[in-house]
């Protein structure tokens, strides 16, 4: 009789130890592959220029935190610019400039639909990929939800540092700024209103979840377009770069090099109001951070 309740006992372990194992396994078969992904912390770095010239210590910087060794080598991709080649030659002259040899500077200009494997490959082991300016929509028509995209995510959860200028600072969120407007569709670079559904977002590369860029922010007076944005997006810190300056992105730790500011809002009540198609919020958070500034997203 002992014997057969000590069987019994052992039957109702096992079969309860195999129903936590199905358990377990269907839950985690429920949770997407991107957020499982998520959770892991990238080990590489972004580096977010806002345009204009760029200054040869803020590049020397560049090159210093991503541990640019005797074997590594950059990548430029010029896919915003309408003149890709041009686009190619200026920013590799920079960087010959503060003593990187030609050898270690490739330029890939992807084209819609065309694979190339051994660009793929190298992108994922580049130290730095510099995404040129131009046209941040015609960037990501080239990239998104292709091959080029997951090398990109590859290259930075790995360790490559992601750097970008003007339209190459705006791809670097998930939501993208087009720089076009819904209710003034003739683009004359001039945000002169703050209304409700006017400005035009798009998907961009991702690297920021929780952070929306625009850049040449000081130099072109883009604040009105910057308040709109962290008004209608309450969740996203809405970051402006100014020309000549670069934000320096570990984990959610952000640091400011270069010339001038960067301008930071936060709509922290994610107080929205709109009244004739004007916007309107209570509490926004607005900063204004020098060289040298560190915060946090």
């Amino acid at each position: 009789m002992k014997l057969f309740k000590t069987l019994c006992l052992i039957f109702c372990v096992v079969v309860m130890c195999s129903c936590h194992d199905k358990t377990s396994n269907t839950e985690n078969s429920s949770i997407p592959n991107d957020t499982l992904q998520s959770v892991k912390k990238p080990k590489g770095k972004l580096f977010i220029i806002g345009g204009g010239s760029r200054p040869q210590e803020m590049i020397k910087e560049l090159i210093d935190i991503s541990d640019f060794k005797k074997e590594s080598y950059l990548v430029i991709l010029p896919m915003a610019s309408e003149e890709p080649d041009s686009a190619v030659f200026y920013a590799s002259k920079q960087f010959k400039g503060i003593g990187i040899d030609s050898k270690k500077i490739k330029g890939f200009n992807f084209e819609k639909g065309k694979e190339n494997k051994a660009w793929l490959d190298s992108l994922k082991k580049a130290a730095i990929i510099y995404i040129s300016g131009g046209d941040q929509t015609k960037f990501m028509d080239v990239v998104l939800h292709t091959p080029i995209y997951d090398a990109l995510h590859d290259a930075y959860n790995t360790g490559t540092t992601i750097a970008g200028t003007s339209a190459g600072a705006a791809v670097m969120s998930k939501k993208m700024i087009t720089g076009n407007e819904h209710k003034h569709k003739e683009y004359t670079g001039e945000f002169t209103t703050i209304e409700d559904k006017n400005i035009e977002i798009s998907e961009g590369l991702g690297f920021l979840k929780n952070a929306i860029i625009d850049q040449h922010f000081v130099k072109r007076m883009r604040m009105n377009r910057l308040i709109s944005i962290a008004i209608e997006h309450p969740n996203e810190t809405a970051i402006g770069i100014d020309e000549s300056t670069a934000i320096i992105v570990e984990g959610d730790s952000v640091r400011v090099v270069g010339a001038s500011q960067v301008i930071v809002i936060k709509n922290k009540k994610k107080s929205i109001e709109t009244k004739n198609g004007l916007l309107g919020a209570d509490g926004l958070e607005l900063s204004v951070k020098l060289p040298g500034s560190k915060f946090a997203f």
